[in-house]
């Protein structure tokens, strides 16, 4: 957690209460000064190309891969984490940061288009432009892996990038901005501001070209509403509060890891983890008893790290006393579960469909599993949401049916979580989970301005934007467009 202590912040681990490290509170004017300077940079970082910028991002790629482990007790000191997630998160976000810069050229370079039969004289071609200067505010959950989605991808694009990582994890931001910074000397590319609330907004009102945001929906519409001042765009990545389908076919063993994992790992704190299940009532009593042998495994500070967020405690208490109170059981947890930093896993059945616990993300160790009569059902409760981030699915012969009807962003089949590990897969939710997309080509097009250039090789036969255009001209159009289209 932080706490304010004047100009400055401490950062302190959640597991302990120790201080990890004291950070500036940027303010409104140092954060403008730091786009600014991104400004002078961003011009030098687009003039390298894709292969100049591609051979610094290496050169970063390659100091995180051989410093895994310093940064990960990085990670572990202002999170709580376990030092074994710490490298998950890391590999993923490498992994990431490898395609972006490989994959560049390809997405964003130019494309030829068809002028089509009446423009047949012209080149059609399209290309995509660095926006200039990319603000980004990220989380403390993932405190790598996330804010890396918006920043490899937006240095891949040509852009600079101005960070304000969560001030409950300065120090990471602060790593990663000082690698890169060895990575490529020459110009502030990739720069950082930390502190609260207030200097996020500042960063969203510096004139940034867009700003790329991760946290909570509520936070998510201050943002948008600070940004629509300056009509800067953004990308929006809020929460979820996503489901597992299992149906009857589906592999329980599987399906019951894959709900252990998806519900407690990170504490719970993962935005497109698993909260929700449904499950088809003929394989219901089975599925339940090995989830509940798989969570009474799991231990708190052993498998999992601390709340991050000591606030969140009391979301999490207030969801599993709600479930109680209307008539839900836990089979695991319960009343109790939550302690002074870390909250132990929990396991809830028979939770109606209208309680915080299944409406609200929880955002924490615990999850809720309801019995359906076949998928019909389970599709309509889990579509049943102002959410629509990430799902999964563990069926044998229907998992492709299923998934294209969930309304969410994206969907694992029979794996957990498997889409945010694939770099080519776009990311992102729809309602309260937001919009826009990082990761994959759409990620590397969502920090780029679409240029389209029509370059006419010859001089037409027939002038169509002229005001020497005639009527014989204009009636030649006329039946050519009727005998082409007419028909239809």
């Amino acid at each position: 957690m932080a706490t304010l202590t004047g100009e400055t912040f401490e950062s302190l681990n959640p597991a302990t209460g120790a201080v990890v490290g004291t950070y500036p509170v940027h303010t409104a004017e140092e954060v403008e000064a730091a786009v600014a300077k991104a400004r002078a940079a961003a011009q030098w970082w687009a003039s390298l190309g894709f292969a100049g910028r591609a051979e610094r991002l290496a050169r970063w790629r390659g100091a995180l891969a051989r410093r895994m482990s310093e940064l990960g007790e990085v990670i572990t000191a202002e999170t709580g984490k376990p030092a074994g997630d710490a490298q998950l998160e890391l590999v993923l976000a490498i992994e990431h940061l490898a395609w972006a810069a490989k994959h560049a050229r390809k997405v964003l370079g130019p494309q030829r288009r068809a002028p089509g039969l009446l423009l047949s004289n012209q080149a059609a071609s399209v290309e995509y432009h660095p926006l200039g200067v990319v603000g980004v505010i990220g989380p403390w959950n993932y405190p790598v892996y996330t804010p890396l989605g918006s920043i490899s991808y937006a240095l891949a694009a040509g852009n600079a990038v101005v960070f304000k990582p969560s001030e409950y994890t300065p120090g990471v931001g602060k790593w990663l901005v000082e690698s890169f910074a060895e990575a490529a000397p020459e110009h502030p590319v990739l720069q950082l501001v930390t502190g609260f609330g207030e200097t996020g907004a500042a960063l969203t009102r510096a004139g940034v070209d867009k700003l790329a945001f991760t946290g909570s929906a509520a936070t998510g519409k201050k943002v948008m509403a600070t940004a629509a001042e300056t009509l800067t765009p953004v990308v929006i990545e809020a929460g979820g509060k996503d489901p597992l389908l299992v149906d009857a076919d589906a592999d329980l063993d599987a399906a019951a890891d894959a709900t252990v994992w998806g519900a407690f790992s990170n504490a719970g704190q993962t935005c497109a983890g698993v909260e929700r299940v449904y499950v088809h009532e003929r394989v219901y009593d089975a599925f339940v008893a090995k989830v509940v042998d798989k969570a009474e495994r799991i231990e708190a500070g052993e498998h999992y790290g601390p709340m991050t967020m000591p606030s969140q405690l009391d979301v999490v208490r207030r969801h599993i006393e709600d479930a109680l109170a209307r008539g839900g059981r836990a089979l695991v947890g319960g009343n109790g579960a939550v302690g002074e930093r870390f909250v132990r896993p929990t396991v809830l059945v028979d939770v109606p469909e209208d309680c915080s616990a299944v409406r609200e993300e929880t955002f924490g160790p615990t999850v809720t599993i309801a019995k359906v009569a076949d998928m019909d059902e389970a599709i309509e409760k889990a579509n049943d949401s102002p959410y629509g981030l990430g799902s999964t699915v563990f069926s044998k012969s229907r998992g492709m049916e299923l998934a294209r009807r969930l309304r969410t962003g994206q969907t694992a089949i029979n794996a957990p979580l498997s889409f945010a590990g694939i770099a080519s897969l776009p990311f992102g939710g729809s309602g309260e989970s937001g919009f826009g997309r990082i990761h994959g080509p759409e990620g590397l097009r969502e920090f780029a301005r679409p240029k389209a250039i029509a370059r006419q090789r010859f001089t037409a036969p027939i002038a169509l934007t002229s005001f020497a255009r005639s009527k014989k001209t204009e009636a030649l159009v006329g039946k050519l467009v009727a005998k082409l289209h007419g028909k239809s």
